[in-house]
């Protein structure tokens, strides 16, 4: 079997969807590096933060009435939010007040962000771990106490519940605050992608998307048909385990990166999806069949849609002649008839540039010319 070297990008011929609304640019920047082909469905919007009214609103409440303890949870939310209440005029004033607090800061990233805006942290666990602080807090005792917590996005879950059980009063701070999209069309249009295997992976970085998405398909009615193509087909690589709850929590397998971050995420994903592909001796070359094309020893062919849908097939038993019949059935669209195969088959030779690769079987149907395996 001939091979030779490849240039080809490791996820060439795989499409993803990203349901990122925050940092969307840069990750279907970073797929697309890959190779992908990428459906763009944020399942949320970031309300601007010079006009997000809970945000002004939280930071009022803390600066007429002091926390006794502040812990400031992401990098990125602590910055914006100094940033945002310099925007407001407030910055100074909520600085003095985060001076005079007890300021905790979950990891070494977030207290080199404290630091950067001028405050310093009394203390910061090894790692970002939320328990770690939890812990720390309720050990000292809460009772009585005023606790801010910088969120991003959605508070972590059971947080609030055991600060409030231990007797704190807890003010939540959301930064990044998320809504609905104003518009459900990509979201839907991913959703359609799914259930009809039209993608290969749905990235998720936020738990809130996911939920979303779930939520989106519910309304729709079709909740049943995305669950089961994410549990079958379709990969569902999530940033973190914290995104991945909503979907875990319908028995969707999920995969995530040990660090939680969008590189690490496409770096996954460039090594799932291809390690998923099953090489094949053909015709005495190399076949690699991905989602919407073919990779002939390394270079990547385009084929079309209802070739693809052949090639699955013959692939599943190669070797083997498969029916007429059976093609016709695995056909998308309304042209669905013996001769719309032959009419497929036409066009797969030629976009796989190997006519040797499919062989006629006269009377009754096609096959994937196997190469035979070596005697042992």
């Amino acid at each position: 079997m001939r091979r030779r070297d490849t240039d080809v990008p490791p996820l060439a011929g795989f499409a993803v969807g990203a349901t990122a609304a925050r940092h969307a640019d840069e990750l279907v920047a970073l797929l697309e590096a890959r190779g992908a082909t990428v459906l763009r469905a944020p399942a949320l919007r970031v309300v601007p933060l010079p006009d997000d009214v809970e945000l002004l609103a939280a930071t009022k409440r803390l600066l007429d009435r002091e926390p006794d303890v502040v812990v400031a949870t992401t990098a990125a939310g602590f910055r914006d939010w100094i940033g945002a209440a310099d925007g407001w005029g407030l910055g100074d004033a909520l600085r003095e007040r985060l001076r005079e607090a007890e300021l905790l800061a979950l990891g070494p990233g977030v207290r080199d962000a404290v630091r950067a805006t001028g405050l310093t942290a009394v203390w910061s666990p090894g790692t970002a771990s939320m328990a770690q602080v939890l812990a720390r807090l309720l050990d000292a005792g809460v009772a009585g106490r005023r606790v801010a917590v910088q969120l991003h996005g959605e508070p972590p879950p059971g947080v609030g519940q055991a600060l409030r059980r231990a007797g704190a009063e807890v003010v939540g701070v959301r930064v990044h605050r998320r809504v609905p999209a104003d518009d459900p069309a990509p979201v839907d249009r991913l959703l359609d992608a799914v259930v009809a295997r039209a993608l290969d992976a749905v990235a998720f970085t936020s738990a809130p998307a996911a939920a979303a998405v779930l939520a989106r398909a519910d309304r729709r009615g079709m909740r049943a048909g995305v669950l089961d193509a994410l549990r079958r087909d379709v990969l569902a690589a999530c940033v973190g385990p914290a995104a991945a709850r909503p979907l875990r929590a319908h028995a969707v397998p999920v995969v995530h990166p040990e660090r939680f971050r969008l590189g690490p995420l496409v770096h996954l994903l460039a090594r799932e999806l291809p390690g998923r592909v099953r090489p094949l001796p053909v015709a005495g070359r190399r076949l690699e069949i991905r989602g919407h094309a073919a990779v002939v020893d390394g270079a990547l062919h385009a084929v079309p849609p209802a070739g693809m849908a052949l090639l699955r097939v013959l692939a599943a038993r190669p070797g083997r002649v498969v029916p007429r019949s059976e093609l016709v059935a695995a056909l998308p669209g309304a042209a669905r008839d013996e001769h719309a195969v032959e009419t497929a088959v036409a066009r797969l030779r030629t976009a796989l540039a190997a006519p040797g690769f499919i062989e006629t079987v006269v009377g009754r149907g096609y096959r994937l010319a196997l190469d035979p395996l070596p005697p042992s």
